[in-house]
């Protein structure tokens, strides 16, 4: 089965290609659209007409040389009108297309209007989702209402896309999705990269990339798929600066602020993002357990209430140069740092009751931590471009290193119901962790006759851990090492791939397909104590991961598509997942690490149709093999959770995005998504057999009031689902958000209110636990309105297009 999984879609790609093949014909107009400097026009669309009665033929974007072609034209006339916002439009002669033989033009001159543009009619130009082959593109600028937000704001109004209370992503009800910006790594962990794109602003963002099928020229990691950030900091010339800053008051108050520089001259661009988050965040976690013996027959409960306040101040700073060497050839560097101290206190209250629902005792933990993160990576890249076909070559060299150090205490007090203390234990851990990673990735792209494109790459990827969890009991103020729980971590993986990719256009057919290859060697050794001896394992596997995309354009004028793929992707461990060691919550509660665990792999079909970039009807279906979650097993009255392998995970998914313009002052987008989720599998208890269906639907209203005021309501709904052992509850939120332009559009005050009904609430039910029932309830600090003030200034100008950088994202995704 796994080899018909592999080489079926390889085998329906070759015979895509011979039946395109067969229907490419007719005649053929190309040309060029230029400004008056001889610099392509990107984004000009082109018109093409039946010089007889102006009847429409097609429309299209011309591509970022300024190129455009219309294929499989019947003979006639034909006339091209060409319109590009700033210039005056122009208007061909006629051209004849005779014996269905080519034709093509001479360069278009456009000649500018003179006239000063406002920043809205530029804005309406663009569609704020646009449908491609492999992705869906969001076009950032192209929402008003998005100046003033931060990056994980604009992601919560992108399709499929939700960002939960922690800033934790998911794309299309999956999580394990991998977040790219500028195609190059984050350097940050999740928790961290939320923290970033906070400090983000919106205003230096360009397009938001959402693939959950990715080509293979991208990591096969990410079981979600990938979300690629676009960012603007290499498409201005001269001096541009954003800075901003905000104060958000929910349970505690909090504050972002930034600064994000630019500067180009010459041969060298400089580029820095320095931002700050003082964050204090509430959250409260009620877990309820009932505890049954063989017989079924109830024999005690316990009620957990947790309170968390984490408390964090993170400074993340990114910056680098790119040295244009000549007009084909481009060095750069990049270097990131993340400093990020912070302390929580978290006391937990336990209620332990007998059969009967009697108080038998109440266990009071004060659980105390201070935490440091300290993250450092340098990027080194190098494109050279060969000629002006796009013939090209890239080349990045990545190293990270992430140092975390955490100390901990836990005080446990046991009382009677008459408050009498009859136990008390302290225990105390040092857990120290550093994670080193090093990439090398080289890609190569070749443009052939015919609009055709071979593309390949190569990377090699060194990854070392070392985690260590130190635990003490602590009696009379005196210290004594745990060896139950001690034990230090070693970890080592490299990861070899190679990709080759090809994508041609066949008149109304696209295709693409490719085929990733990627060797894995992971070594892991768990070093004894005195009371433990060492333990070590090794994987060593090689993979296949093949992707095909099939377009066809049902009308000449490309305004209904259809788009059939495939693809195959692995979700590997995080790296602390494979870690053994034990963190403790409470007398109750405990977390392990499982170094047996398997990585996931999913195979992903599906079928959509566009229409104009309006509206997106999609069907989905993935099989996953050895999914990993969140299992919980209970020793006693003891849960512990730990990553494991459930089993297989089926996924059928129906899903529908549109954007409405009912009104010029009105912009509506709106997505739905049904989905049942399957597991299946052998489990703790028994066979695991879960299903559920699932409805998602969040959407986005802009109003624009005027030329300097806007607002936006905003909201989305989960219906609850089936995530393995767990089973959630519907849940919601809705939001709002005016905005005010100031000094002379280069600044902007917006007024936000997040979760204005205050229905965030994650709850819900864990099933398949040993002789237990337990339910989960949090309250969180999602109810937050905030004021926020950014002001863009400096002179800029339009700059050669931006550069894709950086290798190590997938491993420094799974690196917390």
């Amino acid at each position: 089965m796994k080899l018909i999984r592999i080489f079926l879609p390889a085998l329906f790609t070759l015979f895509l290609i011979n039946f395109a093949g067969a229907q490419t014909r007719g005649g053929k107009i190309s040309g060029l659209v230029l400004d008056n400097t001889k610099k392509p026009l990107d984004g000009a669309t082109v018109i093409l007409l039946v010089a007889k009665d102006s009847t429409e033929v097609s429309t299209q974007l011309v591509n970022p040389d300024g190129s455009f072609t219309f294929q499989n034209l019947k003979d006639n006339t034909y006339i091209l009108k060409v319109t590009y916002i700033g210039y005056k439009d122009y208007r061909s002669s006629n051209v004849v297309i005779s014996q269905q033989k080519p034709v093509a033009l001479p360069p278009f001159i456009l000649s500018s209007t003179g006239k000063t543009l406002n920043e809205v009619a530029v804005t309406a130009q663009k569609s704020y989702v646009q449908q491609k082959i492999d992705r869906t593109v969001v076009n950032v600028g192209a929402l008003i209402s998005n100046t003033g937000a931060n990056a994980l704001e604009v992601l919560e109004k992108s399709p499929g896309v939700q960002v939960d209370a922690d800033g934790n992503i998911t794309f299309k009800g999956k999580s394990g999705v991998l977040v790219m910006i500028d195609d190059k790594p984050t350097y940050l962990s999740a928790a961290d990269l939320a923290t970033y794109l906070r400090s983000l602003p919106a205003s230096s963002l360009d397009q938001i990339e959402l693939m959950d099928n990715p080509p293979a020229k991208y990591d096969a990691a990410g079981n979600a798929g990938v979300i690629n950030i676009k960012t603007k900091k290499n498409s201005i010339r001269g001096f541009h600066a954003v800075v901003s800053a905000d104060y958000a008051q929910g349970f505690y108050g909090r504050t972002n602020e930034s600064i994000n520089m630019n500067y180009r001259v010459d041969k060298v661009n400089l580029f820095a993002n320095i931002a700050y988050n003082g964050n204090q965040t509430f959250r409260r976690l009620e877990i309820d357990r009932n505890y049954f013996d063989a017989n079924g027959d109830q024999t005690s409960s316990l009620k957990d209430i947790s309170y968390f306040r984490p408390v964090n101040n993170n400074t993340n700073i990114k910056a680098g140069m790119d040295f244009y060497a000549s007009p084909k050839t481009t060095w750069g560097v990049v270097f990131t740092g993340t400093i990020a101290p912070d302390h929580d206190n978290s006391p937990v209250y336990s209620l332990l009751y007998g059969k009967n629902g009697e108080l038998d005792s109440t266990i009071n933990t004060q659980n105390t931590s201070k935490d440091k993160f300290n993250s450092k990576g340098i990027n080194l890249n190098y494109t050279h471009k060969y000629d002006s076909t796009g013939r090209q070559l890239n080349f990045d060299l990545d190293y990270i290193r992430d140092v975390s150090n955490s100390n901990q205490l836990f005080v446990n007090n046991t009382f009677l119901p008459d408050g009498t203390l009859t136990n008390s234990q302290t225990l105390s851990d040092n857990l120290p962790s550093t994670i080193n990673i090093y990439s090398a990735k080289a890609d190569y792209a070749h443009p052939l006759k015919g609009k055709a494109k071979l593309e390949a790459g190569v990377k090699s990827s060194y990854v070392n851990t070392d985690n260590a969890a130190n635990y003490y009991n602590v009696v009379d103020g005196v210290s004594t090492i745990d060896y139950n729980n001690t034990n230090r971590f070693l970890y080592k993986e490299n990861i070899n791939a190679a990709y080759v990719n090809f994508n041609k256009d066949f008149g109304r057919f696209s295709l693409q397909t490719g085929l990733r290859v990627e060797n894995t060697n992971g070594n892991g050794h768990q070093l004894g104590n005195a009371e433990k001896a060492d333990s070590s394992f090794a994987n060593h596997y090689t993979n296949l991961f093949p992707t095909a995309y099939f377009s066809y354009n049902l009308d000449t004028a490309k305004h209904n598509v259809l788009v059939l793929s495939y693809g195959r992707r692995v979700g590997r461990p995080n790296y602390s997942s494979l870690n053994p060691f034990t963190f403790f919550v409470d007398e109750f509660t405990y977390f392990s690490g499982n170094p047996f665990l398997k990585p996931q792999f999913t195979d992903n079909y599906k079928l959509a149709y566009s229409f104009k970039s309006l509206f997106t009807v999609a069907v989905a279906y993935d099989y996953t093999t050895d999914v990993q979650g969140e299992t919980i097993h209970n020793d006693g009255n003891v849960f512990i959770s730990t990553t494991g392998n459930i089993g297989q995970l089926k996924t059928l998914d129906f899903s529908i995005n549109t954007n409405l313009q009912p009104a010029k002052w009105w912009t509506v987008n709106l997505y739905a998504e049904f989905y049942n989720n399957t597991y299946q599998g052998q489990f703790y208890t028994g066979y695991l057999n879960q299903s559920k269906n699932t409805f998602d639907f969040n959407g986005s209203n802009q109003f624009t009031i005027s030329k300097t005021w806007s607002a936006e309501i905003s909201g989305f709904y989960d219906s609850g689902g089936a995530y393995g052992q767990f089973i959630t509850l519907p849940k919601g939120m809705l939001n709002a958000a005016i905005q005010k332009k100031i000094l002379n559009n280069k600044g902007s005050i917006k007024l936000n209110m997040r979760d204005i009904l205050h229905t965030f609430s994650p709850s819900g039910t864990i099933t398949n636990i040993e002789n237990a029932t337990a339910t989960f309830h949090n309250f969180v600090d999602t109810q937050v309105a905030t004021l926020a003030f950014t002001y863009s200034f400096g002179k800029s100008t339009n700059n050669p297009p931006k550069r894709e950088t950086g290798g190590a994202d997938s491993e420094q995704g799974r690196a917390h």
